[in-house]
């Protein structure tokens, strides 16, 4: 494999001991860079995870859709003959003890931008006595080498990524099958319902299985169906042209680069492989550069210059409507397309793309303050999507509400130079009654 996708978070030598891959957010077994190079090492590896009791506000609908996925790994290592162990509680003080209790080696974890993520793996680097390595197993092209610094736009990373792509976009190696059947391990999946803090009244989703297997099914199926008219049809939020994959691909269940390497397999028209690929890599790692290179992604703070000056020019300026969350949240404003996009991710866990930055950009228009209208962005958005909490979401409303990678437009009350959208607008894209009527019948 391409070592460039790796690097060292410690200065620490190996010791004696087998190979620990902390899988976290590339939960899948197959297509894992992560766990190719855990096996690189000629020891026996153990995959471990750990199961946080509360993270960023998920609820049981992403919490129960992961975990099923992850009972799906379990049964895909053992078949390999590699143990999985289900960790439950913080990683920084759980995985040390497991390693020590395990005279483990080697640490091997995978890349996540995140701050939450980063920060567990800061504590765990400086308390453990092994080499610890982060593989970036989510992007095609890894963070950190793609670019070294936080990018202004597509346009500038676009470049980059296009000249390092033909190095990375490769085949991925077959898992090597451990020779040693591990003990049988008891995960208590049956109990794990007991530990967690969470909000359970926000109900499974039943239209997407999770689980590696699911995903390629789905992969499968867009190929075949629908990515012929991805280019002309993606912005329509009547008609089903998405992939259905962002939630898969959140969780780490399928990779990006099997997507990559089946889509330029196929034999779709090659515009339609331009455009997907376009917002597959080019538009999905730009989100982690922006998470990775900004502290404050998920802060007024980490908009740029031009956009908080414009924002703040405009803070009094008199708004029309004003909302509280309990309105927001349940979807009951004056505006019966805005409360549409909300009800659909309420009632399914998502929401069509080209709605949801109509949806961010009214809750700016609509609340007291740039922070408020951020804050209930990220905690509407992280509550109730499927694939919230995750960069694409971070960047998204970023980028709606506070011009994160986009430019300066005609100034206006309210939004000051920020890019406007409107209902009648939106009339002029697609059907807006006939999306109202569906998503109230759902």
């Amino acid at each position: 494999m391409n070592l460039k996708r790796i690097r060292k978070l410690n200065n620490k030598e190996a010791a004696d001991g087998p190979v620990i891959y902390w899988m976290s957010r590339d939960q899948r077994v197959n297509d894992n860079w992560a766990l190719i190079y855990a096996q690189e090492f000629k020891r026996p590896v153990i995959v471990l995870f750990c199961l946080v009791p509360e993270f960023l506000g998920a609820t049981i609908r992403q919490y129960a859709f992961m975990l099923k996925g992850l009972q799906e790994v379990e049964k895909g290592l053992l078949k390999n003959n590699i143990p999985f162990h289900l960790l439950i509680g913080y990683p920084e003080i759980e995985i040390p003890k497991f390693i020590e209790k395990n005279r483990a080696g080697i640490l091997v974890t995978d890349f996540d931008p995140l701050r939450i993520k980063r920060n567990w793996k800061d504590k765990i680097a400086k308390r453990i006595k092994m080499p610890f390595y982060e593989v970036d197993a989510h992007n095609i092209v890894p963070c950190w080498l793609a670019s070294d610094k936080k990018e202004f736009g597509a346009y500038t990373l676009r470049p980059k990524i296009n000249r390092l792509l033909p190095e990375f976009l490769e085949e991925f190696p077959k898992l090597s099958r451990q020779k040693q059947r591990p003990v049988r391990i008891n995960n208590k999946w049956e109990t794990l319902i007991s530990y967690l803090k969470i909000d359970f009244n926000v109900k499974e989703v039943d239209w997407l299985k999770p689980g590696e297997k699911e995903a390629h099914k789905t992969l499968k199926n867009f190929i075949d169906k629908r990515l012929n008219d991805y280019p002309e049809l993606r912005n329509d939020p009547n008609l089903s042209a998405t992939s259905d994959l962002s939630s898969y691909l959140h969780f780490g269940q399928i990779s990006a680069q099997r997507v990559g390497l089946e889509i330029k397999k196929s034999s779709a028209a090659k515009k339609a492989k331009q455009v997907f690929l376009e917002e597959l890599i080019v538009r999905k790692e730009l989100s982690d550069n922006f998470c990775f290179y900004e502290p404050n992604y998920d802060s007024v703070s980490g908009f740029p210059d031009w956009a908080k000056q414009t924002l703040i020019a405009h803070k009094k300026d008199k708004r029309k409507y004003l909302y509280t969350k309990e309105p927001l949240e349940n979807g009951q404003t004056h505006d019966d397309l805005w409360n549409a996009a909300q009800l659909e991710m309420v009632k399914t866990g998502k929401m069509h793309n080209y709605m949801r930055m109509y949806w961010a950009k009214k809750i700016l228009e609509w609340t007291k303050s740039l922070e408020q209208a951020l804050e209930m962005a990220i905690y509407l958005n992280d509550k109730y999507e499927l694939d919230g909490r995750d960069p694409n979401g971070y960047t998204g409303i970023a980028w709606s509400i506070g011009g994160v990678h986009d430019r300066a437009w005609q100034e206006r009350p309210v939004f000051g130079k920020i890019r406007y959208m409107s209902y009648n607008g939106c009339k002029s894209k697609f059907d807006v009654k006939k999306y109202i009527v569906v998503q109230s019948e759902k």
